[in-house]
């Protein structure tokens, strides 16, 4: 946003921020997404409009908030435009009977609003979705100094040749091809969870 509205009422990131109840870095986040529209100074420092941070407050309260990660658990965060899908994740995982906290978002809008407010131990993303998709996440946090080591996890349509045609991925991202094999995400989340245990001692 180049040329601001002058009748419109702009803030600073960090006021956005604590308007919002999350991180500066998140709203950094979601300006570098598109979710927040934001302009430069001649000094390079942004300014949102207030509008659209009274909009994406509204937002927020009326979807209600994900509970926040619990500290003894493995917090896992499914990134899923499909409801059916993220049905049939839930149903399966509840079977697990591991200590594991699963939140289910459909969109990279809440998904960042949820890493806002703590960083999941793992994050299981679709790649194809409306708007900003998964590619755009994932580069997002491999770009973001404080969330560059997030455990990623791709469920994905797609083979391996569209994905090096989308750009590809970071060569640490595992990636599991749709139907996924809910017996190998097991045994994955399963070694995640032994490597936290071994990391906290």
């Amino acid at each position: 946003m180049k040329n601001p509205n002058v009748q419109e009422v702009y803030c600073t990131t960090r006021e956005a921020a604590q308007m919002l109840g999350v991180s500066l870095r998140t709203v950094q986040l979601w300006v570098e997404s598109g979710v927040l529209k934001a302009w430069k100074t001649d000094g390079g420092h942004r300014r949102l409009p207030l509008s659209a941070v009274n909009e994406l407050i509204q937002q927020r309260m009326g979807k209600g908030q994900a509970p926040a990660p619990a500290s003894n658990m493995f917090n896992i965060l499914v990134l899923e435009d499909d409801e059916d899908m993220a049905k049939l994740y839930q149903m399966t995982m509840d079977e697990w009977h591991i200590p594991i906290q699963v939140t289910f978002v459909p969109s990279v809008f809440e998904a960042l609003i949820v890493i806002g407010r703590g960083q999941p131990d793992l994050l299981i993303t679709d790649l194809k979705m409306p708007g900003v998709d998964g590619f755009e996440i994932i580069k997002l946090l491999r770009n973001d100094e404080a969330l560059k080591d997030l455990d990623i996890v791709v469920v994905t349509a797609l083979n391996r040749s569209e994905i090096e045609d989308k750009g590809s991925l970071p060569s640490d991202i595992m990636v599991f091809t749709k139907p996924v094999s809910f017996d190998q995400l097991l045994g994955y989340i399963k070694a995640c969870l032994a490597h936290k245990k071994i990391t906290e001692k």
